[in-house]
């Protein structure tokens, strides 16, 4: 369990879809390179294809209410869901070497940034980001 929050975390600070990286990151751990370029080529393949069909479907039938209304529904749901992933890895906060106050402190202010104030991401996440790093560094030194 902790091997596996460790490596979603590196593949979350990794540029580019989280899953994907994390694949990258298994293969290249059990296969090398080899292994590394197939699980990024099979989490890529299928889903490029469906999208380009999506996108052609979209092109059609963008201007209908109907599709304008679902897509508004498929973004609540992607935002609950994001949401009830977040309070299941919240257990492995017990672990963290960052002080549970200051977790909860550095969530709220990026919900506060980025949803309230409309900060953008590119300086929100590096700045929260930098102290989360320090606090963690601070956090494992002897």
């Amino acid at each position: 369990h902790e091997e596996f929050i460790e490596d979603w975390a590196v593949a979350q600070i990794m540029p580019g879809p989280n899953v994907v990286n994390l694949a990258m990151m298994i293969g290249a751990r059990w296969f090398g390179l080899a292994g590394a370029l197939t699980a990024i080529a099979g989490m890529i393949a299928l889903p490029l294809v469906v999208v380009l069909l999506l996108a052609a479907l979209h092109a059609r039938f963008a201007d209908l209410p109907a599709v304008a209304g679902a897509l508004r529904g498929m973004a609540a749901v992607s935002a609950g869901m994001i949401a009830a992933v977040g309070l299941k890895l919240t257990g492995a906060l017990a672990k963290n070497p960052v002080p549970l106050p200051w977790c909860i402190a550095i969530a709220a202010a990026g919900f506060v940034l980025l949803a309230w104030l409309r900060a953008p991401l590119v300086w929100v996440l590096p700045a929260l980001g930098g102290l989360g790093c320090v606090l963690a560094w601070r956090g494992l030194r002897p």
